[in-house]
């Protein structure tokens, strides 16, 4: 086995943690823009992190074969890309926030994702 169910927890954890301050850290740079920006930016951003959060709970909570395995990230995957959908609809045409901003929090967050497993550490 290359890697123990707590090494794959412990970089979930490191990924959501690095998203959420990716969510603090573009809202702050859009607040130089106004407050619906940084609210849409922070909110692009969060959603992804509530997916990536959503997806680790799925995927870590118990131990299991290599099917059950499998099936729990793929109806993991199928839930953070529900969550992300939704609140980028919510985001965008419920609260009616700038599209620009939420796209690029969320681009922001995804950015993490390849900065976390590049540098496992």
């Amino acid at each position: 086995m290359l890697n123990s169910l707590a090494s794959g927890r412990r970089l979930a954890l490191r990924l959501l943690l690095w998203q959420l301050f990716a969510a603090f850290s573009v809202g702050l740079v859009f607040a130089l823009e106004g407050r619906r920006e940084a609210i849409a930016a922070a909110a692009g951003a969060t959603v992804v992190a509530l997916g990536t959060a959503l997806l680790s709970v799925r995927v870590f909570s118990q131990v299991s074969g290599a099917g059950l395995a499998l099936g729990r990230f793929l109806t993991g995957m199928i839930l953070k890309w529900m969550v992300i959908i939704g609140g980028m609809i919510a985001i965008m045409f419920q609260y009616k926030l700038p599209p620009l901003a939420a796209i690029t929090g969320l681009v922001v967050a995804y950015a993490v994702n390849l900065l976390a497993f590049r540098f496992k550490g």
